[in-house]
């Protein structure tokens, strides 16, 4: 185990002297941290003349820090294995001690360290948002799930990120760097061609990302079921827009028939989503109306509320609801969360899959001495 170790180390130190010598990748770390800069200060301003809670901040720059990550690392590791065999480097190196294992295995760990260097840069920003965001509101409650807590600071209303969201999203952004990087590796391995590894390894990152969210609009729809609302609505006067009498007159009960979706048949599919995943992963919470504070609690309410079957049958009475209408009738956000269970675990275990499979392909395509190579493939 310590000689494989050595060997991963080696290749690890090989990959990341030719990276750090290329200017490219300085002029992608540049650009990364002036958008970043941008959009940590709109979003800072927005939150800042809106009134939004500054806890939206930090949701909003990690989600633009794991786009850009996104977009990023598959340029980074997608050619890693045949450029270098198209630029006649692969062979010499597999000459040597190194198995084929510890030369995957080294450019996946150096593909990994470069796109974590992306973090560090994010850092700052990050740091800033959490910051920002830290603060709560002066006698509002603050809700963990079903946990609540009081808090009595300057900024009302604004309840505060936590450590656990800051430790869940940054390990969920550690993680999924790691998985595109995989990724990566493992089709540059299997793709003779490094442009087309390269796409390829985009065009996975995209079925993850938006492929997830056609399947699941598309798959809803197919599995509809026929649903029924029976509703009465009360005669208003057109001119006045009040009731035509007092008490107001009723109208006949009408029922139609429509298809509803059924998304909760197909909720899954989003798990593999990991913008999904990352907000899934951290803590959901919800300020003193019952309502998501920032844009993870958001899109994870919206994911989990999928999970619920739709009611195949409504009854709608307006005449009954005229005078005693009541707040409970519509409930927040926060009761209707519950009893649903998250699914970023379903979609890691996914995620590692198929960096995991990715990545032993490679090492059974890149192994020699081969008994068959693709045609045009260059050995030395």
């Amino acid at each position: 185990m310590s000689a494989f170790g050595g060997g991963v180390r080696t290749m690890i130190g090989l990959e990341l002297r030719q990276r750090v010598r290329g200017v490219a990748w300085y002029v992608l770390l540049g650009v990364f941290f002036v958008v970043l800069l941008i959009v940590t200060a709109l979003a800072t301003m927005s939150s800042a003349f809106s009134g939004n809670s500054s806890a939206l901040v930090y949701s909003v720059v990690t989600y633009v820090v794991l786009l850009m990550v996104t977009l990023v690392s598959p340029a980074l590791s997608g050619g890693s294995i045949n450029s270098d065999r198209d630029a006649a480097t692969l062979a010499p190196v597999q000459v040597t001690l190194l198995s084929t294992a510890q030369i995957v295995w080294g450019k996946f760990f150096a593909a990994w360290i470069t796109g974590l260097a992306f973090l560090v840069t994010a850092a700052p920003f990050m740091i800033f948002a959490a910051i920002l965001g830290a603060g709560r509101g002066a006698d509002s409650t603050v809700r963990y799930g079903t946990y609540a807590s009081t808090a009595a600071l300057a900024d009302p209303g604004n309840p505060g990120i936590g450590a656990l969201t800051v430790l869940c999203s940054l390990a969920v952004l550690v993680i999924e760097v790691g998985v595109i990087a995989a990724i990566g590796v493992g089709l540059s391995g299997i793709i003779s061609r490094p442009v087309l590894s390269v796409v390829t390894t985009y065009l996975v990152v995209a079925a993850l990302s938006i492929g997830t969210l056609i399947a699941f609009g598309l798959g809803g729809t197919a599995f509809s079921s026929t649903a029924t609302s029976t509703n009465r609505s009360i005669e208003w006067d057109e001119e006045t827009g009040q009731p035509t009498t007092d008490p107001p007159t009723c109208g006949e009960w009408t029922t139609y028939e429509y298809q509803a979706p059924r998304f909760d048949r197909v909720w899954w599919v989003l798990s593999a989503n990991p913008y999904v995943i990352l907000a899934d992963a951290t803590p959901l919470k919800f300020d003193a109306n019952g309502q998501p504070v920032d844009l993870f609690s958001q899109i994870s309410s919206g994911v989990r509320l999928t999970q619920k079957a739709p009611e195949l049958a409504q009854t709608y009475d307006d005449c009954a609801n005229y005078n005693e209408f009541s707040a409970q009738d519509y409930p927040t956000t926060e009761e209707q969360v519950a009893g649903t269970v998250p699914s970023w675990f379903l979609g890691l275990g996914i995620h590692v899959l198929l960096a995991l499979g990715a990545l032993w392909w490679a090492i059974t395509r890149t192994r020699t001495p081969a008994r068959r190579l693709p045609k045009g493939t260059r050995i030395a």
